[in-house]
């Protein structure tokens, strides 16, 4: 039996490229959400080259963009902006992280759309915002990373570093999907249209909420201390006789005595004057790694691991990413498909929120342009005229 997935009949038209808008329309995706991705003639969206090591495809497009139509035009062209027109008809929702002002220039500011398609649900995902005094400045990810201060609390203290992944990107396109979500839902049952818009910048602003609070009325931001956690402690990762890493932390002042008395064979550390509070251990962090350092020395990972776990004492080791891809977990609880790319299959990670009885949508990653002749052809186009697009240029 079919099971119909929940944004069946849902059409979205995405002017998207690199990480923030792919992300957003392939959560859509998965869904059930049809999504027509829109690329440049011929290269396509830059994304497709940020690298070759997926079968000769990169990992970041093939990441972002499975289950996904692409076709190709040259907005630049008026033939090219009458069949996005033509698509905006028949669409629901239409995604752009187009650079700032371009999508005004191309007449698709969300004024002028309100005003020709008053069902249609615009998102706008920009750097900074669509106003105030940065909107029309570039932006990618790190500097963003670097404007919310985020870089500054990432490293050890002698150095800074970026989050390793694209973070802000990530996180605006996850609130573009879910305000996408909300307009879509508000649209069917009050029938109001609300347009959407997310930036970079503040929905990384929004993950910087503690820091922000701890700077604010803290006198001063968190320290930057690598594994180790600004305000709580024992937290981090500490060497293991094997050479390895185990990482553990201690969340209130039952599992403090339990690992003083279980673990460090010291029960008389739960009471002593230095480490008797959650802030009396931030403060005197130094004496205190010394002493948990000096155990977990004596044995092996497993060893640790093991004794932490009976004691009811949360920890883990600290993988690469082989040891990730190989995750007992992900393995057991069958979280990876197969996905198809040009030329290829690829193991794709299914969708982390699992609705009960809805299977994962995961269809195959577009070549740039595959499916421009079919959309073209349901939009009344016939083979001369699609050829005589292709030789111009405008698809």
């Amino acid at each position: 039996m079919t099971v119909r997935l929940p944004l069946s009949g849902i059409t979205v038209v995405s002017l998207e490229q690199a990480v923030a808008a792919p992300y957003a329309t392939r959560q859509l995706a998965d869904l059930g959400a049809r999504v027509i991705k829109v690329e440049r003639p011929g290269e396509g969206d830059f994304a497709r080259r940020y690298d070759t090591t997926v079968h000769g495809h990169s990992s970041y497009f093939v990441w972002l963009n499975r289950s996904k139509e692409s076709l190709t035009l040259d907005l630049k062209d008026p033939r090219g902006m009458e069949i996005l027109h033509q698509l905006l008809d028949e669409a629901d929702v239409l995604v752009q992280n187009l650079a700032p002002g371009a999508a005004g220039r191309l007449g698709l500011g969300v004024d002028a759309l309100a005003e020709r398609y008053p069902r249609l649900i615009p998102c706008t995902i920009s750097g900074y915002g669509t106003s105030g005094p940065w909107a029309d400045r570039k932006s990618y990810d790190l500097l963003v990373q670097c404007q919310t201060g985020l870089v500054s609390l990432t490293g050890t203290p002698e150095e800074t570093a970026r989050v390793g992944i694209s973070v802000a990107d990530i996180a605006a396109g996850m609130y573009a999907y879910t305000g996408v979500l909300t307009a879509l839902y508000t649209r069917a049952t009050t029938g109001a249209v609300h347009p959407v818009e997310v930036s970079l910048f503040e929905a990384l602003a929004e993950w910087m909420g503690q820091p922000a609070n701890y700077t604010r009325y803290g006198g001063g931001q968190p320290a930057r201390l690598g594994t180790q956690h600004a305000t709580i402690a024992p937290y981090g990762a500490f060497p293991t006789s094997d050479g390895r890493q185990v990482l553990f932390s201690i969340q209130n002042e039952r599992e403090w005595a339990a690992l003083c008395a279980r673990f460090l064979g010291r029960p008389e550390l739960t009471d002593d004057p230095r480490f008797a509070t959650g802030s009396l251990r931030v403060a005197n962090r130094e004496e205190l790694n010394a002493i948990v350092a000096e155990r977990l020395a004596r044995s092996d990972a497993e060893e640790v691991l093991k004794d932490l776990e009976d004691i009811g004492i949360a920890c883990a080791g600290v993988n690469d990413v082989a040891a990730f891809l190989d995750h007992p977990v992900l393995a057991a609880r069958g979280r990876w498909r197969e996905v198809a790319v040009p030329g290829a299959t690829v193991q794709a990670l299914v969708p982390p929120a699992d609705l009960a009885g809805v299977p994962a949508r995961m269809d195959p990653v577009p070549d740039v342009g595959e499916h421009t002749e079919a959309i073209l052809a349901h939009l009344g186009r016939t083979a001369a005229d699609i050829e005589a697009l292709r030789a111009d240029g405008v698809v």
